[in-house]
């Protein structure tokens, strides 16, 4: 971009900072002079949302989705988002698994920024999900639901005493100079050069349990040796993590240490690999068992309710009733599972923390809704304005959108608060004549299901990918003109489609998945290979005239 271009175009970010969003390149006599977009043939069309009749569709708008990172540094992106869109979403970036550490510490400053400048420019933000299953903050709720440390007692395990042994019946895993012997006027158990030993053995461990060995040992001279405990070597305080003996005096040891996980047997083992010779005494070995209990059903709820309130309340807090749209719950119907009725169910796990194995499945977003909604109105939200979609993918399966259908209809029998459906797009325009003529079967469908609930619908991750007569991609640098103005024809039928089959109150929006091409063509805008710049495609046109009612 050249010099002039990068100027006008902080100039115009800046502008914003201080009017309002109607004055904002908005008015029908709007030129792209200041826009790096500006470029032959498409340089005489206004910003895209300015072609919403609001008089005649009073509840469309228009939404682009980007990072909070790629907003708050207010350049290219910033300008196409808040000059061209209604509102503006932020995906992941926005959602507690960014946000919240292993500690319970959140981070709100990037949000913050956002918010305060978004507030200040007079534009509007479609909130990220509240809870999912995926972008948690997993770390944090798995040390919530962690098992609790109890007092235990410890265990008195076995004992061997040498002094009354004549004959050693253990384990020698190396060497053959192991045996009873004679030393310091007492049985001892001899433990050669070159010779390893279990002095200990014979006994069940537990790879959760903290067992400790004690045993009194003698050398010929000092010396440092290792030891392994069931699998485990452990480390003393000498080099190398070896363990030291004395020759003057009888040692006792002390080795605390766990079994390794794949265990079957518990046993001590001292391996000599010094020229010098070691005497045992006596070993005695006992446990503390695992100092850990599960949650109980009710700790586990009384837990995940606890940062439910936590997460939402710090969420508010920063919020301070600006947004007033979000997704409530998002990707929720599980297409590997079914219920009785033949219908999906939710996603569960055994592995990580889902809200609605802890919530239950029935109460999952009566609860989430009820908790968000507290909140939102302690810091300074208006309820009346408050409200809250099911995002969910896929809802052209008809059986997937009917199993969303049921789950909604049992959440608003308990309570929950759904005021509409975030259906995300997966789209592709083909040049097979049969394979688009079912594309757009399948949309029409999808937007008929759609209206029947009765809810607020909002369109998102509105892009649509090319595919040739052979069901090839098409990528952005091999698209040609016209299979670009095929794409935007597309496009221009999805937008006139949402807005004639939609009831005009019903009509939450459309939200751009990607403003600029990414390796498919999918952008408003294409990126200039030389100057980098933003350049409109039919696309951009395409926005402009189906809005506008062409």
């Amino acid at each position: 971009m050249n010099k002039m271009y990068k100027n006008s175009l902080f100039l115009l970010a800046a502008a914003a900072m201080v009017v309002a969003c109607a004055d904002y390149n908005v008015t029908d006599d709007f030129k792209a002079d200041p826009d790096p977009t500006f470029v032959e043939p498409y340089k005489d069309y206004a910003t895209v949302k300015s072609y919403i009749d609001r008089g005649t569709y009073p509840n469309m708008s228009l939404g682009a989705q980007l990072k909070v990172s790629e907003f708050n540094k207010q350049e290219l992106a910033h300008a196409a988002a808040v000059t061209n869109f209604d509102n503006y979403s932020f995906g992941t970036t926005l959602m507690s698994g960014a946000i919240v550490n292993g500690k319970g510490v959140m981070n709100f400053l990037d949000m913050k920024d956002l918010l305060d400048h978004v507030e200040e420019i007079g534009g509007e933000v479609f909130g990220s999900p509240i809870v999912a299953n995926a972008n948690q903050a997993d770390e944090w709720l798995e040390k919530l639901t962690a098992p609790i440390e109890i007092q235990v007692d410890y265990v008195e395990g076995k004992y061997v005493n040498y002094n009354d042994s004549t004959i050693f019946n253990g384990t020698v895993e190396k060497g053959t100079n192991v045996g009873i012997a004679k030393y310091d006027g007492q049985n001892t158990l001899k433990i050669g050069t070159l010779c390893n030993v279990r002095i200990i053995e014979g006994f069940d461990v537990d790879p959760k349990a903290k067992y400790t060995t004690t045993f009194y040992a003698k050398a010929d001279k000092d010396a440092t040796f290792n030891i392994t405990f069931s699998g485990n070597k452990v480390n003393g305080s000498g080099t190398d993590g070896k363990w030291t003996f004395k020759a003057d005096r009888w040692t006792k040891i002390v080795v605390e240490a766990q079994s390794a996980a794949d265990a079957t047997e518990g046993y001590l083992t001292i391996e000599n690999t010094r020229s010098t010779v070691i005497y045992i005494r006596e070993v005695q070995v006992g446990y503390y068992p695992d100092n850990h209990r599960q949650q109980t059903a009710q700790e586990k709820s009384d837990t995940i309710n606890y940062a439910l309130n936590a997460w939402c309340d710090g969420l508010m807090k920063i919020n301070q009733g600006r947004i007033t749209s979000f997704d409530l719950i998002d990707e929720a119907i599980d297409t590997k599972a079914e219920l009785e009725n033949g219908l999906y169910d939710l996603k569960h796990s055994d592995e990580k923390i889902f809200w609605q194995d802890i919530l239950g499945s029935e109460n999952y977003a009566p609860q989430v809704s009820k908790v968000a909604s507290t909140a939102f109105k302690t810091h300074g939200g208006d309820l009346e304005k408050l409200r809250f979609f099911i995002s969910e993918s896929g809802l052209d399966e008809p059986k997937k959108f009917e199993s969303l259908k049921y789950w909604i209809n049992i959440w608003d029998q308990n309570g929950a608060q759904i005021d509409g459906i975030n259906a995300k797009l997966n789209l592709t325009y083909s040049e097979d004549a049969d394979t688009q003529k079912a594309n757009e079967a399948a949309l029409q469908t999808l937007l008929n299901n759609l209206q029947s609930t009765g809810k607020l619908i909002r369109l998102s991750n509105f892009d649509i990918k090319y595919q040739d007569a052979d069901g090839l991609p098409v990528t952005a640098k091999e698209i040609t003109s016209e299979q670009r103005q095929k794409l935007a024809n597309y496009y221009s039928h999805v937008i006139q489609s949402y807005m004639s089959l939609i009831d005009r109150d019903k009509q939450a929006g459309i939200c751009k998945g990607n403003m600029l091409d990414t390796t498919d063509p999918v952008g408003l805008w294409a990126q200039d290979a030389l100057t980098k710049d933003w350049v409109r495609t039919a696309t951009y046109k395409a926005f402009c005239d189906a809005l506008k009612g062409k």
